[in-house]
């Protein structure tokens, strides 16, 4: 079970403060060797970075630049070759830190002949949980991510994106205090990649501690408070996102759509200053703002689809419910412990029927054997004790058996009856 999260301190914009740093690396270098420790290759050379408690921080940069080993560094999946690097005050190779991390690889390796339901509960386990708060956050997961209808098709029969939608639900089954995703829109559709992003949001405004890293900028762009953006496994820039984005060079001026008398105006104003107007054009939704709401308008109309679905809300147990659910869980189960079971009674009813039967068939067999023996003991006509008996009435004994054993079971001699 993950340790409990502490309260964040909220500010006036509704976000979490910033608190002390998670994640702390200072010339971080990894370098890769051949067989006979010559460097191969450095993959991170000497970076220093912090990630602190309640932000979401990417880590930006091109294929081959160094993210992946940064990441398998901080969760003790490959040992540093120099420098200094802590995860929540300790070692990365730590064992007790690592329930209080969630991790989705940049590439989802699942289980392919387990279902939905049985990958999670199987992580669930992993992670030590109850049998009832796994199925509780399991089915929560399961809505939230899209994959409610399709949770008994074999994880092999997924597609890429769907697979990456589990990868991401794995990665939350133990409501973790680090989050750390390794390109996590990858193989989604604009739906997948949508709501993935809003999901990051919701837990950053919950407080909880993320680490994107990502090649596509828009994923960084929209979700990033801070950023380090890498290349050659070092650092080209970092900063907060607002800052590293702003454009000192150009002023943008929002207003209410402009006649051509005052735009004049505003260009001879500009003009007595020494300044000009580069273009004048009506603003553009985004691509992604288009998509998604020709999608949702589909959804509105029931249009079906054999896919995964946009997803549910936020599971309770990640938006700070979870610990209502299980009181309210706890009250239903002491409920239920006191009240009639009418399965049980079934179950029990039917079980002594099956041994009534049981008791009957026993009895009428023991009748019929005690008929039998009444028969041979008591005798008929004087014909009918001389004749010889049918081997179905008595089986013929065997070679070399005791008489004796015979008379004692018939109570009388038994020459007469052995041939």
């Amino acid at each position: 079970m993950s340790a409990m999260k502490s309260e964040p301190v909220v500010t006036m914009e509704g976000r979490p403060a910033f608190g002390e740093p998670v994640v702390e690396a200072a010339g971080l270098t990894k370098v890769f060797t051949d067989f006979w420790m010559r460097a191969k290759a450095r993959a991170v050379d000497g970076i220093d970075f912090e990630i602190r408690r309640h932000e979401i921080f990417g880590l930006l940069g091109p294929n081959g630049s160094g993210k992946s080993t940064t990441i398998k560094m901080i969760l003790g999946l490959l040992h540093k070759s120099s420098g200094r690097l802590s995860v929540f005050g300790r070692e990365p190779s730590d064992v007790s830190i690592k329930s209080r991390i969630g991790y989705l690889p940049e590439e989802s390796y699942l289980y392919r002949y387990l279902d939905a339901r049985e990958t999670l509960d199987y992580y669930g386990r992993i992670f030590g949980l109850d049998r009832r708060t796994r199925v509780r956050r399991i089915d929560e997961l399961l809505e939230m991510v899209g994959l409610s209808q399709v949770r008994r098709r074999s994880v092999g029969e997924f597609s890429k994106g769907m697979s990456r939608r589990l990868g991401l639900a794995q990665a939350l089954i133990n409501d973790p205090e680090l989050l750390i995703l390794d390109e996590p829109t990858s193989g989604l559709d604009p739906i997948g990649t949508r709501q993935v992003k809003d999901l990051l949001l919701d837990l950053g405004r919950r407080g909880t501690t993320i680490l994107l890293s990502s090649h596509l900028l828009a994923d960084v762009e929209d979700v990033c408070d801070r950023m380090v953006i890498l290349y050659g496994g070092r650092i080209h820039a970092e900063g907060a996102t607002t800052d590293l984005l702003a454009d000192e060079q150009r002023t943008v001026i929002n207003t209410a759509s402009l006649d051509d008398d005052a735009v004049h105006d505003v260009e001879e104003t500009l003009r007595r200053r020494g300044l000009a107007i580069d273009s004048v054009e009506r603003p553009r939704q985004r691509l992604e703002d288009l998509f998604m709401g020709i999608v949702e308008k589909a959804q509105a109309e029931a249009e079906k689809t054999s896919g995964a679905l946009q997803g549910g809300a936020t599971a309770s147990f990640l938006s700070g419910e979870g610990d209502d659910a299980v009181e309210g869980s706890s009250l239903i189960e002491a409920l239920e412990s006191d009240a009639p079971k009418p399965v049980t009674r079934v179950v029990e009813k039917a079980a002594a029927a099956k041994a009534a039967a049981a008791k009957a068939s026993a009895t009428e067999s023991a009748a019929a054997d005690d008929a039998v023996l009444d028969d041979l003991l008591e005798g008929g006509s004087d014909e009918e004790q001389g004749a010889e008996m049918p081997a179905t009435d008595l089986p013929e004994a065997p070679e070399g058996h005791d008489e004796g054993m015979i008379d004692d079971l018939l109570g009388g001699d038994s020459s007469d009856l052995l041939p």
